[in-house]
Parts: structure tokens; sequence; C-alpha cells
């Protein structure tokens, strides 16, 4: 199994967000593996895989199982239904695991959210489960007592990648025997998690993978939309990624590419 230091990656598109940037994706991969990471997530909350249609998802998964990292392939999506068809393509197609976040919107008791999970775990029997665990992004926190009824009824729950924050929020899911990978990176390092899953890895991969200056970074990019910010950062770089983000995220300003600017100059 993966563990270490993990981008959330970003996901190439081009034509203003509408269309994948196929292109894009290669140099990207090749980027981030000798930034020296362990492994990236996919399609998760950096990667915009909410906003892209499951065929967008199916792609885009396959493009990132051609580079030299394993990948974690994020399946959560509104309905089980798609998720579940997400989970399978993701395991037929050579993923080092899946992750799936509650869905958003409604609230969900144990039962369905219990049933929601098992159903992604069984159809990435083959691979390790990972419950993706951010209260802010799904609108509620996945009780810890669903986890354990979850680990009693499929055999693949690997573990979990929790962006909650603070400390205190993370605590609960450090459960024995699971590997949790920590999101918000001014909590870095995490006594007792397998590593991190990292929005900040995306952009400033060889900085994560040493603990150097993170929460610095990624407190001068969150002043901004953070994936357009992190894909005009990229390029600034010099890698082939568009700023282009999935609607109704929005691209930069002019003032705020400058502010970037001024602040790559100046760090």
């Amino acid at each position: 199994m993966v563990r270490g230091a993990l981008a959330a990656a970003v996901t190439p598109l081009r034509d203003d967000g509408a269309a994948l940037d196929e292109d894009a994706f290669g140099p990207y991969l090749d980027f981030l593996a000798t930034g020296g990471l362990d492994g990236i997530l996919a399609l998760g909350t950096t990667g915009e895989g909410i906003l892209l249609s499951a065929a967008e998802r199916r792609r885009a998964a396959e493009l990132f199982l051609e580079g030299p990292l394993p990948v974690i392939v994020h399946a959560g999506a509104q309905t089980t239904a798609e998720t579940v068809a997400l989970a399978e393509h993701a395991a037929a197609s050579g993923a080092a695991g899946v992750a799936v976040i509650g869905p958003p919107y409604y609230a969900l008791d144990d039962d369905a959210l219990l049933a929601h999970f098992a159903a992604a775990a069984r159809a990435a029997a083959a691979l390790p489960f990972y419950v993706y665990e951010f209260k802010a992004r799904s609108g509620y926190a996945v009780p810890v007592r669903v986890l354990e009824r979850l680990r009693e009824e499929v055999s693949n729950l690997a573990g979990l990648k929790v962006s909650d924050r603070p400390l205190e929020a993370v605590e609960p899911y450090l459960l024995e025997g699971l590997d949790v990978f920590v999101g918000a990176e001014e909590l870095l390092p995490v006594e007792g998690a397998a590593g991190t899953v990292s929005g900040l890895a995306s952009v400033f991969p060889e900085r994560v993978a040493a603990l150097n200056g993170v929460r610095e970074l990624r407190a001068a990019l969150d002043r901004y939309p953070f994936q357009a910010a992190a894909k005009y950062v990229l390029g600034r770089r010099g890698v082939q990624v568009r700023e282009d983000v999935r609607r109704p995220l929005r691209q930069l300003t002019a003032v705020e590419r400058r502010e970037l600017d001024q602040w790559l100059e100046s760090s």
C-alpha cells in the first residue's frame, strides 16, 4: 500500500476548463515524480473531480495511471451507482487504491452512509479502499462508528484521507490498523498518521516531501481560488499546465496574477 507524501493532484484542463488537456498530463506527472513524492490522489478536491462528468473522470484516471507514481483514484460521486461505476473502473485500470468522500447535500444516517461506502469498497475489492473525510466539503463528518461497522463488513478498508482541521478533529480518525493521510498541511507532521495527501504538493512537491515551509506556502496560495492559483503557479514553475478550471470555479484576476508573480519572485 502507498504511504508517505502524496499530491492531491490538479487535473489539467483546456478550453476555459471545458475539456481535459490530455497532452499536459505526462509532463505534469513527471514533475510530481521528480519532486520526491510517494504517490498521488487523483480527482479529489484539488483535482476538481466532482465537477467532471463520469466519462471525463474515467479518462482522467487512465491518464493519471500512465504516470510513474502509484495513484489512488477518488471515485466519490453524488449517487452510489456512479460511485460504484467509477470505483470499478479505477480497479480495472490499475489504480493503487480507491478513495470515496461521503456524498454531499443530503443528510445521510449511519445506515445509508455504511451502505454507500460498503458498495464502493466492494466494487474495488481487489484494491485498498479509503474513506475521504472532509466535513467542510461533504457537509458532515463521517461518524467513527460507521468506520468501525465498515471495517466489519468489507475486507479492504485500508484507511482514510482526513482533510479536517484543527488537529482535534483529526485525532478521532487515527484508528489502530488504518492508514490515515492528513490533508491540512499546517498540521503536519501528525503522530500516528501514515502520511499526507496534500494539495500544496501538487504545486511544490519537493517542499512537501521535505516538510519545508509548507504552512507558509499553503497560507500564501489560500489567499486566492486554490485550484486556479495552483495551476497558475505550476505554469510559472515551467510545468505545462494551463490555469483553466471547471466552472463554477473561476480563474484568477489580473491583479491576483500580479500578486502571485510578486510573491514567487520574492520567495
